[in-house]
């Protein structure tokens, strides 16, 4: 499954809502962004989470919202 279709999953908004309260959170994902990603921009769900020890799903929702910001960037670019 992509972050796309686990992301249109009815259960998702409670998993983001959950990985969002992680006392972690904000800082597996400023990580992956600035470390993690610059190293391997391809990097799978369970291979972040295998590197930074956290739950699958946080990975997954980590992946999801730097992909939008991403795709936010470069559509701002763009205009």
């Amino acid at each position: 499954m992509s972050l796309e279709d686990f992301a249109k999953e009815k259960l998702w908004p409670i998993l983001v809502e959950t990985v969002h309260a992680m006392v972690m959170y904000p800082h597996h994902k400023a990580y992956a962004r600035k470390v993690i990603l610059q190293e391997k921009p391809n990097i799978t769900p369970q291979e972040l989470a295998a590197r930074l020890g956290m739950p699958l799903g946080e990975a997954l929702v980590i992946l999801y919202e730097l992909e939008i910001e991403k795709r936010g960037v470069a559509g701002k670019q763009q205009k």
